[in-house]
C-alpha cells in the first residue's frame, strides 16, 4: 500500500468506508459536476467510466471537514496547534531518483482535452477547466518552493489561462516578465490532504517552502522528483504532473466561471501557460474539485489558524470557525471565556482585523457550539440587542470573490456581541439542563436506532 498522494488517499478512503465507486458511464460536461455538486462535494467519489476517455476521475475529496481531519491524523480539538506546530517547525523533504509518476513522459503533440477528461462543470462556463490544480514555482531568489491550488482555463492543444492572484506569485512573474522572461511552473494532480493543507499556508506571510510544511504535517519527509523539462521538484507518487511556462507580455480573456460563492467570476485577460511536457503514472486517475469546495475548505482551516491567533492576543479564546456558508474566508464565529465587560467588543475588533476578507463575526460564550447554526441564532435572538451590541465599520477592504464588494469597491463588516452579561446579570442567562443526561447515548434504550 502506498503512503503518499492520491492512491494511498482512496485506499484510506475506502477503509474508512467514505468512498464511493461510480461504474456508470458519466460525461465529462456537466454531469460529473451534476454528481459532486448533489454531494456538495463533500462525499469522495471514484468515477471509473467517463464518456470518451479511458482516464479515471476522482473528485469530492477533500471537501468535508471530519473527513478531513481523520486523513490528517487530527481532531478538531488538536487541529490549529498542530498546523501551528508545522507552520513553526517545518522538516526537510525527500529528492528521489524516480517515482511512479515518471512511468510516462510526453514532450511531443501534447493535447491536454484529448489526453485527459477535463470537465465543463456549469453552464456559463467559458471552457473547461482543471479546477483542482496544484501549482508549484520556485522562488529565484531563495529556492523555496511554493504551492497553490489553482484553477486553469483549457484553451486547447497545450494552452492554458492560469488565474494568478496570489501578491507572491504575481510579484515574481510580473517581475520576470520585465526581462521578458517565462515563469517555469508545474501543475500537480492526485496530491493528498498533506499537501493540500500546505498549499494554502500563506507565501507572503510566512515565507516557508510549502513542502516542507507539508513534511511536518505528514510526520516524515514528502518525496519528490526533478521534473523533465523545468527546474522544479515535484511529488513523485503524484498521478498527472504538466509542465510549462508562464509566457510573459501574452494574455488571454480567462472567465467567466462559476466561482467561490455561486456567481459567475468575470472574464478578464490573464497570463497564459505553454505545456511542454507531461508526466503520468500507468492508468492515471484525473483529480476534479467542483469550485470551489476543497481548497476552500483547506484554506478556512488556515485561517481559522490565523483568527485564532489574532483573537487569543485580546481576549481568552475556546475556538473559532470560518464558516462554509461565507465560503470558508467571509464569515466567522468565535467563541470565548469572557471575564470582562469589553472582551465581547475586543473579540469583534481583533477577528475583522485578523484578514480583509472577514465581512460577519459572530462572538458567543464558551456553551454556545459554534459549528451549530441554530445555537447561534439562539444566542443572537436571547443575548444580542442591536443598540448596544452591533459594531458596523462602514467602507473597509474586502474581496472581489464577494460579489456585493464589487458594487463600490469596498466592504462593510458587521460585529454581533452576542456574549451573556458578567456578574448578577449574566445569571438570568443560565442554560437550562438535565444533569447527567446532557450526553446521552441513546442505543442503550434503541439499540437498533441509527
Amino acid at each position: 500500500m502506498e503512503r503518499q498522494m492520491l492512491r494511498s488517499t482512496l485506499d484510506r478512503l475506502s477503509s474508512m468506508g467514505k468512498l464511493l465507486v461510480c461504474e456508470t458511464r458519466v460525461d465529462s460536461k456537466y454531469e460529473l459536476g451534476g454528481v459532486l455538486k448533489y454531494f456538495d462535494n463533500k462525499r469522495p467519489i471514484l468515477f471509473k467510466n467517463i464518456k470518451g476517455s479511458n482516464v479515471k476521475v476522482a473528485g469530492g475529496l477533500y471537501g468535508d471537514r471530519e473527513t478531513l481531519y481523520n486523513l490528517l491524523g487530527m481532531t478538531h480539538k488538536d487541529r490549529i496547534f498542530r498546523f501551528m506546530e508545522a507552520i513553526a517547525n517545518p522538516k526537510p523533504y525527500n529528492i528521489v531518483n524516480n517515482g511512479p509518476v515518471k512511468e510516462n513522459v510526453i514532450k511531443r503533440n501534447i493535447d491536454l482535452p484529448r489526453m485527459f477528461p477535463i470537465p465543463t462543470l456549469q453552464e456559463k462556463d467559458s471552457s473547461s477547466f482543471i479546477t483542482a490544480g496544484m501549482m508549484v514555482v520556485k522562488d529565484p531568489e531563495t529556492g523555496k518552493y511554493y504551492t497553490s491550488v489553482r484553477r486553469f482555463q483549457v484553451n486547447g492543444g497545450n494552452e492554458l489561462s492560469a488565474l494568478i492572484v496570489s501578491p507572491k506569485l504575481t510579484s515574481d512573474f510580473l517581475e520576470l516578465e520585465k526581462l521578458n522572461k517565462p515563469l517555469e511552473i508545474a501543475i500537480v494532480l492526485g496530491y493528498d490532504a498533506e499537501l493540500l493543507m500546505a498549499s494554502q499556508v500563506s507565501s507572503s506571510t510566512y515565507g516557508v517552502d510549502k513542502y516542507e510544511i507539508d513534511s511536518a504535517l505528514r510526520g516524515e519527509p514528502i518525496e519528490l522528483v526533478s521534473c523533465e523539462t523545468v527546474d522544479i521538484l515535484v511529488p513523485a507518487h503524484s498521478e498527472i504532473v504538466l509542465e510549462g511556462r508562464m509566457v510573459p507580455n501574452k494574455r488571454k480573456i480567462e472567465g467567466p466561471f462559476g466561482e467561490l460563492m455561486g456567481y459567475y467570476g468575470e472574464a478578464n485577460y490573464h497570463p497564459i501557460i505553454e505545456i511542454d511536457a507531461v508526466m503520468h503514472r500507468n492508468d492515471p486517475i484525473f483529480q476534479v474539485a467542483f469550485p470551489c469546495r476543497e481548497e476552500h475548505l483547506s484554506n478556512g482551516l488556515i485561517r481559522e489558524v490565523e483568527l485564532y491567533n489574532y483573537v487569543k492576543n485580546q481576549v481568552d479564546v475556546v475556538d473559532v470557525n470560518v464558516t462554509e456558508g461565507g465560503g470558508y474566508r467571509f464569515n466567522a464565529f468565535v467563541s470565548i471565556d469572557k471575564k470582562n465587560s469589553g472582551d465581547g467588543k475586543s473579540a469583534i475588533i481583533a477577528a475583522l482585523g485578523s484578514s480583509k476578507d472577514l465581512k460577519h463575526v459572530v462572538v458567543v460564550d464558551r456553551d454556545v457550539d459554534i459549528f451549530d447554526l441554530r445555537d447561534i441564532e439562539w444566542a443572537i435572538t436571547t443575548r444580542a440587542q442591536a443598540s448596544q451590541d452591533l459594531v458596523i465599520v462602514q467602507g473597509g477592504l474586502g474581496s472581489s470573490l464577494e460579489p456585493s464588494h464589487g458594487l463600490r469597491g469596498v466592504t462593510d463588516k458587521i460585529g454581533i456581541d452576542a456574549t451573556k452579561p458578567l456578574g448578577e446579570a449574566g445569571e438570568k442567562f443560565e442554560r437550562a439542563r438535565i444533569p447527567g443526561f446532557e450526553e446521552i447515548d441513546i442505543k442503550k434504550y434503541f439499540p437498533n436506532i441509527k
